[in-house]
């Protein structure tokens, strides 16, 4: 089974052993009912000039020295067709994604073989290997058994598991969505850091609203804003409502007001009011980068009534750190963890086992201000009250740390809701 890097170059010969060019291209097209496209021309370079010679007027391919099975004279060029693939142009490396091992790799070769007379191309090659024999160096037993080059990458992908891209883009793997989607969030940013951005858009366009809200909430807001750029406005508007009201408002806030204020405009009425109220804060304030998903009860309810309210809006909060407790004019006055409200007694009022110390921030306090407190006082998250000390939202460990402390530094923390 010849590899095309092993075919480009070599020179052509007619029947009677004159000298015709050398091989600069493979042309290849999808058969109907075929997984493989079938090779069906080659391009023949001759100086300035290009023949494409059909499949079938070639009498060997793996030799080192390709034999035409006629004059050259007698050759019929091959016309193009819209539909074909030129596999040094369209392929030769393309990037793609490798689900199986969540990264983004090149094609450095591709492997041609022969069934009933036909060549086929077989597999994509993205290994080391492929790659030292698109440059020649594989003659070179010593350099192959090097140590540095063994640590190159490896991996054969089959061809029915690529799809071509239109527009003379990149390839990538044919995935169902369902499989991209069983990624983890944080391997789908990663593979979307490696793209471009039409390649990352592209991407995200296979995902469902929850997933591409999930994956956007692990990348930095202006790279969110670039991957978006070209999406409609509705389908923007629908993964925003699913992503928290902070990192929606951190989105918004990196686009043109104008586009801005038109997606706020296609949201449900209460997600765009969560995202308008955080808009109004400054950027690095707590009022800014909190979020209004929270969960707060009145102090006369007893644990059962607060398990009850729990269980009823599950589908409304994500996340759910602690429990905060409010007096009859809605101010802050207790805080319960989920572990003392699932061991208390079911009639136990609330009042008689929250903790009273409530550490709370200004909704325009800044972000340094609100990591310290974070910090000091060992917090998985701090409310945010007005003047009337009634709570607006939550900030949460992660959200205030998130310009202290350096990016990558930020990536090696836990994520406190995975």
């Amino acid at each position: 089974m010849p590899y095309i890097s092993e075919i480009l170059g070599k020179p052509v010969v007619d029947i009677d052993g004159k000298h015709i060019g050398k091989i600069n291209e493979i042309i290849a097209v999808h058969r109907e009912k075929m997984t493989h496209p079938q090779v069906v021309a080659v391009e023949v370079k001759q100086g300035r000039k290009s023949v494409f010679v059909p499949f079938a007027d070639i009498h060997v391919m793996a030799t080192q020295i390709i034999p035409l099975g006629k004059k050259w004279e007698e050759i019929k060029p091959y016309k193009l067709h819209k539909h074909d693939i030129f596999l040094v142009r369209d392929v030769l490396d393309k990037q793609i994604i490798d689900i199986n091992g969540v990264r983004v790799v090149r094609v450095n070769d591709l492997d041609l073989v022969r069934v009933n007379g036909s060549l086929y191309v077989a597999n994509v090659d993205v290994s080391g290997k492929g790659f030292l024999r698109r440059l020649g160096l594989k003659r070179f037993p010593q350099l192959s058994e090097n140590k540095k080059t063994s640590k190159l990458p490896s991996g054969i992908i089959s061809w029915d598991s690529m799809e071509m891209l239109e527009n003379d883009q990149p390839m990538r793997l044919k995935v169902p969505g369902d499989k991209i989607s069983d990624l983890h969030p944080a391997d789908l940013a990663e593979l979307l850091s490696d793209l471009s951005r039409q390649e990352g858009t592209r991407l995200l366009q296979k995902l469902d609203n929850e997933t591409m809200a999930d994956t956007l909430e692990e990348v930095e807001p202006d790279f969110q804003a670039s991957l978006i750029e070209e999406m409609p406005n509705e389908r923007v508007a629908d993964v925003l409502e699913e992503m928290s009201p902070d990192e929606a408002a951190d989105l918004l806030a990196e686009l043109p007001k104008e586009r801005s204020a038109q997606i706020i405009k296609l949201m449900e009425p209460n997600e765009a009011k969560d995202i308008q109220k955080l808009l109004a804060y400054p950027e690095n304030s707590a009022g800014g980068i909190m979020s209004t998903d929270f969960v707060s009860v009145p102090s006369h309810f007893s644990a059962q009534e607060v398990i009850n309210r729990l269980r009823r809006i599950k589908d409304d909060v994500d996340i759910i750190f602690d429990i905060y407790v409010t007096d009859r004019q809605g101010k802050i006055i207790g805080i319960l963890s989920l572990k003392d409200l699932v061991l208390a007694d079911p009639e136990t009022p609330v009042k008689q086992f929250m903790e009273d110390r409530v550490v709370t921030v200004d909704a325009k306090t800044s972000q340094q201000e609100v990591a310290q407190a974070i910090a000091k006082y060992n917090l998985l998250a701090v409310p945010v009250v007005d003047e009337q000390k009634k709570i607006l939202g939550i900030v949460t460990a992660d959200d205030a740390l998130d310009k202290v402390i350096p990016t990558a530094w930020k990536k090696r923390l836990p994520k406190f809701y995975h």
